[in-house]
């Protein structure tokens, strides 16, 4: 579900010179560096009994987006947009995130709906199936709208 809240005339005229901004300046990227030791000793301890009880492969992405997600719903703004008709905030109580995935015409971000209720089985099984469905050419405009949040490795 979402809710939504009505924009005062301030953060309105903040959201245009954001948009404004955005349409303007050049768009910065960041990186991240951490740790990834404890990650990576996880997975090599359980990625064998992980295939052999889900099917598929673990990988770190499946932790990438699970912590995405946990950050997404702890500071719901991270997670809202703005709808410009109404002029609201639109809050959602739900969490969908934008993967890349490789195609063969270059990098598409379909969305992993309700992550929330996701797995790590369930997040590395939807990232296979929107893999192979870039590969084969099967992606729909829909299997790409929506996200709120983009991780690309």
């Amino acid at each position: 579900s979402e809710r939504r809240t009505k924009l005062s005339r301030m953060r309105q005229r903040v959201a245009a010179r954001l948009k404004d901004a955005q349409n303007t300046a050049a768009m910065l990227t960041t990186f991240q560096e951490c740790d990834m030791g404890a990650l990576m000793e996880l997975r090599n301890k359980h990625k064998d009994a992980f295939m052999q009880k889900h099917g598929i492969k673990l990988g770190f992405m499946s932790a990438f987006v699970l912590a995405a997600t946990s950050a997404l719903q702890e500071i719901p703004s991270v997670n809202a947009y703005i709808d410009d008709e109404a002029q609201e905030i639109v809050y959602r109580d739900f969490v969908d995130i934008s993967i890349a995935v490789a195609s063969p015409n270059g990098l598409v971000v379909p969305v992993l709906r309700n992550t929330e209720t996701m797995d790590f089985a369930d997040v590395e099984r939807n990232i296979a199936m929107y893999g192979q469905k870039a590969k084969e050419g099967k992606l729909s405009l829909d299997d790409m709208a929506g996200g709120t949040f983009t991780i690309s490795n």
